[in-house]
């Protein structure tokens, strides 16, 4: 008993004084605890009391550690994955769907430009205004598209170039490169296309260039056989030369009129 508490030594004093363990006055430990007097057993009651308490109380009760026994840690709860029904059954919230920049505002297409509609003669079916050449020596211009309306002049050039701007029956109405004309039978007028030169000294040369050779040199006035046109020239030929003219040079062909 390595350790006695005060209360117990407190009692064992008081037995002592009060006869405890004399032979004389009691015998055996019944006498002796009736011999006691009532101060004396409740002394020692309390004393056993505490011996009892200090053996019987558990290890942890005599130590002097004050933060008492620690609690048994919890074991963490495990994360269980949710199945995947469950996922697939969830709600799904959409992201909101931004709205599409507001397109910019298209200038107004402008229609392509209609080609220009080919006016076409009544009685041949071919293009009007077109050119056209003096077949013989001369031929009478009319007032109007029969032998019964009066004569007016007379061309009188062969191969001069005209342009027929009007059909009616066997006649065409027809102007020179002044503007001047009638109508005219349509036997004295040739499909050959022609053209008259209209400045003078105007240089043949040998390609549709500038800076090409001149080959020979036509005077104004004179009628021409028309070959092929380009943009800005014609090929002509006369009086045994041939060159490259500039368009603005001569009459008898228009000005955006492609010949091969």
């Amino acid at each position: 008993m390595g350790h006695i508490s005060p209360s117990f030594r407190r009692a064992f004093g008081s037995a002592k004084r009060s006869g405890f363990g004399r032979g004389s006055q009691a015998s055996g430990l019944g006498g002796i605890w009736r011999g006691l007097g009532w101060r004396a057993k409740a002394v020692l009651g309390a004393g056993a009391a505490a011996l009892a308490f200090t053996v019987l109380a558990p290890a942890h009760a005599l130590s002097n550690d004050e933060t008492g026994p620690q609690p048994r840690p919890e074991r963490a709860p495990e994360v269980v994955a949710a199945p995947a029904e469950a996922e697939a059954s969830a709600t799904v919230t959409p992201a909101p769907v931004r709205p599409a920049a507001r397109p910019a505002q298209l200038a107004a297409v402008q229609p392509a430009p209609a080609a220009a509609e080919v006016v076409r003669g009544p009685v041949t079916r071919l293009p009007v205004p077109r050119y056209v050449s003096l077949k013989g020596n001369e031929g009478n211009v009319r007032r109007g598209p029969s032998l019964s309306h009066r004569i007016d002049w007379v061309f009188r050039h062969a191969g001069m170039p005209l342009r027929v701007v009007g059909e009616f029956g066997h006649w065409r109405r027809v102007e020179d490169r002044d503007g001047a004309g009638g109508w005219v039978h349509y036997r004295l007028l040739s499909g050959v296309r022609t053209a008259i030169v209209q400045q003078e000294m105007v240089e043949l040369r040998a390609r549709p260039d500038l800076n090409a050779g001149v080959i020979a040199m036509a005077e104004g006035g004179a009628i021409v056989r028309l070959g092929e046109c380009g943009t800005g020239w014609c090929q002509i030929s006369g009086a045994g030369a041939k060159g490259w003219v500039e368009k603005a040079a001569i009459w008898g062909v228009d000005a955006d009129e492609i010949r091969d």
